[in-house]
């Protein structure tokens, strides 16, 4: 159907009879015109990892054969003949399954003649490999297809590394060169509108479902195209999960239900990978049904399920250097669109000072995430990035808008074995002179380590019986259970 050569009028593409010419290299990287996406993963909450590598997850059906340098050597000719045979343009006409199919037994009869001595495993996972690569994500399909993995890095095109159970370890995948690697970078990338290569080297974008995409390239990453990317999982986490994990307890889990009940303005602080997107879209899930949310984001990741939603992302300029809308434009503008809350993705920058006015301005139960690794660095940093604004305000000032808008610090922890624990949830009180006063409702306490290198913790309440958004909590009807969660959080 779709060779350039073959027998018409058979209902299908044939090479029989024909020898299929090698191309040049540089052709065997070709941007597909429909790409297939498994549905990536989400960061998680995990608990530790065992001692002992985990076995390859279900996700795999068939278990990868080691690749050697003959398998990429055959690979290369027939996709070489691939190309010189299908007809790009008509392939992108079929659906996903047609096309591959196509594909397919376009390579069967590429294999046949030329005779390649190959057994049946060796030519399904050629089969697939090709498939990916024409159609998907070229070798990042497999690793895209396991629900295991937490983060993918590429570090050129013969090294990739994975995280699974919070510890990074290398995968065989290997790209045929750092040209295949760039182009299915660029296709990535091309899905959301945005471009790298040499004039644009660093690109920010996103897979379809959300998952955080970064390509960085030549001429600045030296050895090859740098690409990461921060899956989600297919199922999206609960706090009911996050407490099978071992993250938080259940009164913990309680208590982050009814503060974002209460409409509680809220910063996730922790540190890379530490789960904080995660959090965040957890708690959106007590954002009542009725109420109209915003969402502002460098890249689109949150994964809301209430059907008032209006998402917005940000938009780096164009090779002319203009177009670029901020994430400052983005929260000034929703603030113009009646929002009833207000939800920041990360803030890393000066627009830090524009959520905190929202969230002092009638946009109660606003939230954002950010970079710290302790509350109390996370009210410095708030200020920091205010200074980088160019904002000339007093130091007191500065504090009593923090003060006066933050009503609860939520700290996400990477502990060095791995697991993600919740360790702290403190409240904002007020301010005491110069100085900002919090009060911790729970944190975690390390006691030690297991004979696995697993760590031992417990999370305690520190003994709080009113805390400050009492009156808040009493307003929305929730007084009586934040007490009996809070009473229970001081048992041992």
């Amino acid at each position: 159907m779709f060779g350039k050569r073959g027998n018409e009028g058979s209902g299908k593409s044939v090479l029989a009879g024909q020898t299929a010419h090698a191309v040049p290299a540089s052709t065997q990287t070709v941007t597909a015109e429909r790409p297939v996406t498994a549905t990536p993963a989400q960061p998680v909450f995990e608990p530790a990892p065992a001692p002992v590598s985990a076995p390859a997850p279900a996700a795999t059906a068939r278990r990868r054969t080691p690749r050697t340098e003959d398998y990429y050597d055959t690979k290369s000719q027939v996709f070489s003949a691939l190309i010189d045979t299908i007809d790009l343009s008509q392939l992108a006409k079929l659906d996903t399954e047609s096309a591959r199919e196509e594909i397919r037994d376009i390579v069967n009869d590429i294999i046949t003649i030329k005779n390649f001595a190959m057994s049946i495993s060796e030519q399904e996972e050629l089969l697939d490999d090709i498939c990916n690569d024409v159609l998907g994500y070229g070798p990042l399909e497999p690793l895209l297809a396991r629900d295991d993995i937490a983060d993918i890095m590429v570090n050129g095109a013969g090294k990739t590394y994975i995280e699974v159970a919070g510890k990074v370890q290398e995968s065989e995948i290997r790209f045929r060169d750092n040209a295949q690697l760039l182009s299915i970078c660029q296709r990535i990338v091309s899905q959301v509108g945005r471009r790298v290569d040499e004039s644009s080297p660093i690109c920010d974008a996103r897979l379809p479902d959300g998952s955080r995409v970064n390509v960085i390239a030549p001429p600045l990453a030296i050895d090859g195209t740098a690409l990461t990317i921060r899956k989600f999982k297919k199922d999206k986490l609960t706090l009911d999960q996050l407490v099978k994990f071992g993250s938080i307890t259940p009164e913990g889990a309680t208590l982050l239900q009814i503060i974002g009940r209460v409409r509680c303005n809220i910063v996730i602080s922790g540190g890379t990978g530490s789960g904080k997107t995660t959090l965040l879209n957890c708690l959106t899930n007590y954002i009542d049904r009725d109420e109209r949310v915003i969402t502002c984001e460098d890249s689109a990741e949150l994964q809301l399920q209430q059907p008032h939603v209006v998402r917005l992302e940000t938009r780096p300029p164009n090779i002319e250097g203009e177009g670029e809308i901020t994430m400052r434009d983005l929260i000034k503008n929703c603030l113009r669109m009646r929002p009833e809350r207000i939800i920041v993705g990360e803030v890393r920058g000066p627009e830090v000072f524009d959520l905190l006015q929202a969230m002092n301005t009638g946009h109660d139960g606003s939230m954002g995430t950010i970079h710290a690794n302790t509350p109390r660095e996370c009210l410095s940093r708030m200020e920091s990035m205010i200074a980088m604004g160019g904002y000339t305000l007093p130091a007191k000032t500065v504090r009593e808008i923090i003060a006066g808008s933050i009503d609860v610090i939520i700290q996400a922890s990477r502990l060095r074995d791995g697991s993600r624990r919740i360790t702290h949830i403190t409240e904002v009180v007020g301010m005491e002179g110069d100085v900002i006063v919090t009060q911790d409702l729970m944190r975690f306490d390390i006691q030690g380590e297991d004979a696995n290198g697993r760590l031992i913790g417990q999370h305690t309440g520190t003994g709080i019986g009113k805390p400050h958004f009492w009156d808040r909590a009493r307003y929305f009807n929730e007084d009586k259970r934040l007490a009996a969660t809070l009473d229970a959080m001081e048992k041992p």
